[in-house]
């Protein structure tokens, strides 16, 4: 960690500062409000409360004895209560339970930080506070409840278990940023869940896509997640994995290899963009993606909020179905494939953000489907692509 992470720690966790009206909130106030923040961004980031505990990291544990102490002072209840759309305050603390007296104060731990070199300035100074009412209800991430209709899915649960005893289904991993569609089922944490219905897309305030998702517990319990949420934490659990769908045939060839991904297809799309430069070349201009959607005009429903599809609407030119490949993989090949001639422009976004295209090339229509039937066939390793001649050419 390095040195002003450690003095933004100690400035959000220090003794409040002395009540000095600003704004219509005091500097204890705000203290309050920062120290709760930083507890609102580890339930984001991890999807539950933070816990004691001697095993577990030393900010996770400060922030759960910040928590308890949160909801034991109704001077702090009194502060936060319209700024807690988690619902993380919870009932009021009347005691302490003796689990908590035996975790270490904020001081003690604190004092485990020791022996590293203080910046100079003043910690007691409160910079770069995000008001949580700027992070929107699409981002968090909600806990977990009884499942009450669990009946209908224990059944498929352990059904999937047979299947992976016997061998029909595999578990591989989860590969960084793969998609997540309903019916999918993967093991977090050692705990095997289902993707039981999936929202309708929608962009975030941060021009991502993402969609709300139904998931369901084999211990019973449910959760309504959002799919980045769900990603994020399939990619920090290390051993987590994906288990496989057993009907799905390969497309290369009749075996299917340890780190592969279940179907979903290759596309290729025009922008329907005003911009100057995507008008007048727009015969060429494409988006070349691969998505694991069952409908690939989901993926961009929403395209003219999207900076991913240049903040327009777009045309599907193209469409190939996969089986039993590593998507994120086939879209990186493609992409560096075609690399020399990735459209070089900046766009900027709703926010005045400035946003440069990676997966728009500007390639004709037919070159690319040259290359799919290339890929398809497993000759594509023997070619590569001209951007100066705009050929298909042998690899030298």
């Amino acid at each position: 960690m390095s040195e002003i992470d450690l003095d933004e720690l100690r400035g959000e966790l220090d003794e409040f500062a002395a009540p000095s009206r600003d704004g219509g909130i005091s500097a204890r106030e705000q203290r309050i409000v920062a120290g709760f923040e930083e507890i609102e961004r580890f339930v984001v980031e991890n999807g539950r409360l933070p816990e004691h505990g001697e095993g577990n990291d030393i900010f996770e544990r400060l922030y759960a004895v910040r928590l308890d102490a949160i909801r034991s002072s109704q001077e702090c209840r009194e502060v936060l209560k319209a700024r807690d759309p988690q619902g993380l305050l919870g009932e009021e603390v009347t005691q302490v339970s003796s689990r908590v007296m035996e975790e270490p104060s904020e001081d003690e731990l604190l004092a485990e930080l020791d022996g590293l070199d203080e910046p100079a300035g003043d910690i007691t100074k409160l910079t770069n506070v995000r008001p949580w009412q700027e992070i929107k209800a699409a981002e968090e991430v909600a806990s977990r409840n009884r499942c009450p209709d669990f009946e209908q899915f224990e059944p498929i649960f352990e059904r999937v278990q047979e299947e992976m005893d016997s061998g029909v289904r595999k578990t591989i991993p989860f590969a960084d940023n793969a998609e997540v569609n309903q019916g999918d089922l993967f093991i977090l944490h050692g705990q095997k869940l289902y993707v039981a219905e999936c929202g309708e897309p929608f962009i975030s305030d941060y021009g991502r896509p993402d969609r709300r998702l139904r998931v369901i517990y084999d211990n019973g319990t449910e959760s309504d997640l959002l799919v980045r949420s769900l990603q994020r934490g399939l990619n920090k659990d290390k051993s987590s994995r994906r288990v496989t769908d057993p009907e799905m045939g390969p497309l290369f060839s009749g075996e299917s290899s340890e780190d592969e991904i279940p179907s979903g297809c290759i596309y290729i799309v025009r922008s329907k963009s005003n911009h100057p430069f995507i008008t007048e070349n727009r015969s060429v201009i494409h988006k070349i993606g691969v998505t694991g959607a069952s409908d690939v005009k989901k993926r961009f429903a929403n395209a003219k909020k999207d900076p991913t599809f240049l903040l327009a609407d777009v045309e599907l030119v193209g469409e190939v179905k996969l089986s039993n490949i590593n998507r994120v993989k086939l879209e990186n090949l493609l992409h560096r494939f075609f690399a020399e001639a990735r459209l070089d422009l900046v766009l900027k976004d709703r926010f005045g953000e400035e946003i440069m295209p990676r997966e728009w090339f500007v390639v004709p229509l037919q070159i690319i489907n040259e290359v799919l039937d290339k890929l398809i066939s497993g000759e594509i390793v023997n070619y590569r692509y001209d951007a100066s001649s705009g050929k298909v050419v042998a690899a030298m």
